[in-house]
């Protein structure tokens, strides 16, 4: 019974405990993975004849994005 009350009160203590907050990890190379997963994903054929207008902007719209961020890097 006592082992028992002092894993409820370590339990409750790590949920009292202030934890650290972690902000999204996304970098420009997920990004570029993305865009890399979307050209197989085209070529391969996974896309509907009716999705593919709004995949090929935002494709688009992430190309132009890592264009961007490779000339400001250089």
């Amino acid at each position: 019974m006592t082992e028992e009350v002092q894993k409820t009160e370590e339990t409750i203590s790590d949920q009292n405990a202030p934890q650290q907050s972690t902000g999204p990890d996304l970098n420009i190379t997920d990004l570029a993975a993305v865009k890399s997963i979307i050209e197989v994903a085209s070529q391969r054929g996974a896309f509907k004849a009716a999705e593919l207008e709004s995949v090929g902007k935002i494709y688009n719209k992430l190309s132009t994005f890592l264009e961007a961020v490779s000339k400001k890097e250089q």
